[in-house]
């Protein structure tokens, strides 16, 4: 039995996800509200995620690796703009909590010899459209 394909997410897909902005953190998600990137909680139970959809383009073989900060911010800044068509949010998937829905960005980063899984609270005041 084949699996139903995740939904291709754009900016305006991620616009009314990103709008759910639960007050506080529920019990189940409490480990993961971060504005910024951060690694996943070995010990998270990820059945508490559902995942919604993904940012990765299936005719896009090499993701670009360039990232979009036109006003200084870098990859760990809380205030990094979230733009889709750019590292890393071309190779997320987006998630939310099943018991608030609170949203979630996550991809996994890839050193020589680890693997880190990332995730970061989809906040609808960073997303922007820019183009590589």
């Amino acid at each position: 039995m084949a699996s139903t394909p995740l939904p291709l997410l754009n900016l305006e897909s991620l616009r009314p996800l990103a709008a759910v902005r639960p007050a506080g953190a529920c019990q189940a998600c409490a480990p993961l509200v971060c504005p910024g990137w951060e690694s996943l909680p070995g010990d998270f139970d990820r059945a508490r995620l559902q995942r919604v959809g993904t940012l990765q383009r299936p005719d896009d073989e090499e993701p670009t690796l360039v990232e979009h900060h036109p006003d200084g911010t870098h990859a760990w800044s809380v205030d990094a703009p979230i733009a889709p068509a750019f590292f890393p949010y071309n190779r997320c998937e987006a998630w939310r909590c099943t018991a608030c829905a609170r949203p979630f960005l996550r991809y996994t980063e890839y050193g020589g010899y680890y693997q880190d899984e990332r995730i970061r609270e989809l906040d609808a005041r960073l997303l922007v459209d820019a183009r590589p």
